[in-house]
């Protein structure tokens, strides 16, 4: 009996989720090593491997729990974590402050991030929601209601603040509306307000973005007041930059200048991305060799076992061992995105979308970021970088998608 159940289970999920774990811990030894060489009285190897284990087993129980308990309890799990939320700020003495935000909740010796567990219950709720036959994601209501969903845990870890897993979360959005028939039109009426929002930080790509979207209404079908209207109302986004810019914490200003021009703050809030690229570049094809790349092992490079641990991995293993990280992603994200086509309940495959779109966006962000192309977020890179939370929830989601897998023909 349980070997049939283990026979189907889908290999190739589960494979590579266990060969991003495994690659993770090894960098995390090495980051371990210089850091009790250096003093430092925290394993983080340790510490890892048991959140590993925990969430590895957290996701076999969800692989094997019936399916049914899965959509039932979606809107419970959903309330559970925006309780979590709130609890941070409005009980003392249970938030814990961190690089300038609550983002965790103490209980005795224990912490977690209440913020990463809202990303499993968002994409539950959501799914849970779209997943009615008769809703048309593109009628006002629904999209409406949709939204909402996502801006309330959204809204909340803002306040903490913490924008990068905000942002996380609204990335959502856009591919599990799409998957569940968005139109293109209405795509772009979304998209369109978030373009003039980052073009706002300089005149030119302002202008560039507003005269793409000019055209776009003029070629289309729009009607020429509401056409007009949504042209006003995109325009006046560029007065909003400002506004949300005043309400940044200064930490997030600080990274998104840094961002823009890192060289001007080498000796300063630039010394991450610089470091981070010296790091990747001197790995070469093969790397420097196991606890001997000179970034990591000297410390040069700050928040090697979170942010940066993907430069970690470039610098001792090269880009052989950056390609081995980059594909096994590629093949668990592909296999996930067949699984969403394949699943013949909305549910699961609107769920499975969903998971995709979560682990997608921190692994573009987290490697964009230690190579410099995005600007430091704060970011795990999914199975590999430190962080019980982050770990446990990401082991978590896989456990449910297999869980479809495994149920795929009831």
């Amino acid at each position: 009996m349980v070997s049939e159940r283990f026979q189907r289970i889908d290999p190739i999920l589960p494979l590579t989720v266990l060969g991003l774990v495994g690659c993770g811990l090894i960098a995390l030894y090495s980051t371990s090593q210089s850091l009790l060489q250096a003093g430092g009285e925290i394993n983080y190897f340790q510490k890892q491997l048991f959140w590993a284990f925990l969430g590895i087993s957290g996701m076999i129980i969800l692989a094997f729990i019936p399916t049914r308990w899965i959509f039932k309890h979606a809107w419970t799990v959903y309330a559970i974590a925006v309780v979590l939320l709130i609890a941070i700020d409005f009980i003392p003495g249970l938030g814990f402050k961190g690089y300038g935000a609550s983002r965790w909740i103490r209980i005795g010796g224990i912490r977690f991030q209440p913020s990463e567990f809202a990303k499993l219950a968002t994409i539950l709720a959501l799914s849970r929601y779209l997943s009615w036959e008769r809703l048309n994601i593109n009628e006002l209501k629904p999209f409406a209601i949709a939204s909402s969903i996502v801006l309330l845990p959204f809204a909340l870890i803002v306040r903490q603040p913490d924008l990068g897993t905000a942002l996380a979360l609204a990335a959502l959005v856009l591919p599990m509306f799409f998957w569940v028939g968005l139109s293109l039109k209405n795509l772009f009426k979304i998209i369109a307000p978030l373009l003039v929002l980052i073009a706002s930080f300089q005149e030119y790509a302002f202008y560039s973005v507003m005269i793409l979207i000019a055209a776009y209404l003029i070629f289309t079908e729009w009607k020429f007041f509401s056409g007009l209207l949504y042209f006003i109302l995109n325009a006046l986004m560029g007065l909003v930059t400002p506004m949300l810019w005043n309400q940044l914490a200064d930490y997030q200003k600080q990274r998104l200048i840094v961002f823009l021009n890192p060289e001007k703050f080498s000796k300063d809030a630039g010394y991450q991305i610089i470091q981070s690229k010296v790091a990747i570049g001197s790995g070469g094809w093969l790397g420097k060799g196991f606890l001997q790349g000179s970034q990591t092992q000297l410390r040069f490079l700050p928040e090697q076992h979170t942010d940066f641990i993907f430069a970690v991995i470039g610098e001792e293993f090269g880009f052989i061992g950056v390609m081995v990280v980059l594909t096994l992603f590629l093949i668990m994200l592909l296999r996930m995105t067949q699984l969403a086509g394949f699943f013949r309940n909305r549910f699961q495959s609107i769920f499975t979308i969903g998971v995709v779109t979560s682990i997608a966006f921190h692994m573009l962000v987290n490697v964009g970021m230690t190579i410099g192309f995005f600007p430091v977020t704060g970011l795990p890179l999914p199975f590999l970088s430190y962080g019980g939370s982050a770990l446990i929830t990401n082991l978590m989601m896989v456990g449910i998608v297999l869980n479809f897998f495994r149920n795929r023909y009831e």
